[in-house]
């Protein structure tokens, strides 16, 4: 039988190499089956689970090139998600780990630093204006009912296609006046919310809070 085989079977049963010489063959099959893992998690955009094996194959052996290479391009992925989600602590957290492992990593560095300026930006908005994020939703929900009126204006549209009802275009054009107006009112929330955001103070003497049932009236 061969010994590498006799290797992985005793690396399986007892997950660590327990067996005369065979220290070494077990270690590399253990670290390979890791990086291996690591390689399909990333592949499959899983940066989670990438981390965790790339993690598990350094703590086998913390020198492997694959593995280290593997770990940093994970950690680097893994941090972006918790940037986005706006846990910065944890992203940074997470680029720290990676700087421990290559404190060269010229990635994880610009990364550090995009997150520590998002962090200070974040910082400045709230003392402008502390219920930034309530105000934000409120602005991306109301671009998001556009979808809805967009969606009926096109399937007016559709269905003049075959009625040839010239009331399912004046439908249309309904719709179209509808989404023009509600248009310009998204518009004037931007200005206002990036002006509330930016020096917290409302331009031209416009209300500095954003309504339950507009967020902004029209000019």
């Amino acid at each position: 039988m061969p010994r590498t085989f006799i290797c992985k079977v005793a690396a399986a049963a007892f997950g660590v190499a327990l067996l005369s010489g065979c220290a070494s063959s077990v270690e590399r099959w253990i670290v390979n089956t890791r990086v291996h893992q690591g390689d399909v998690a990333l592949a499959q955009g899983d940066a989670r689970n990438a981390d965790l094996a790339y993690r598990l194959a350094l703590r086998v052996n913390p020198r492997d090139p694959k593995a280290r290479t593997g770990y940093v391009e994970a950690s680097a992925a893994l941090a972006r998600i918790e940037y986005t989600k706006g846990s910065f602590d944890d992203a940074l957290a997470v680029v720290d780990q990676g700087l421990a492992v290559d404190p060269q990593s010229v990635r994880l560095a610009a990364l550090k630093a995009t997150i520590d300026q998002a962090k200070l930006q974040r910082e400045i908005v709230l003392s402008n204006y502390p219920t930034y994020r309530a105000a934000g939703a409120e602005i991306q929900h109301a671009y998001q009912r556009l979808n809805v009126t967009n969606a009926l204006l096109l399937r007016d549209l559709k269905r003049f296609g075959y009625t040839f009802d010239s009331n399912e275009l004046t439908a249309a054009i309904k719709r179209s006046y509808e989404m023009e107006l509600e248009i310009a009112r998204n518009t004037n929330r931007l200005i206002l919310y990036r002006q509330l955001v930016t020096s917290g103070a409302p331009e031209s003497g416009e209300p500095a809070t954003f309504g339950a049932g507009s967020l902004l009236p029209l000019p």
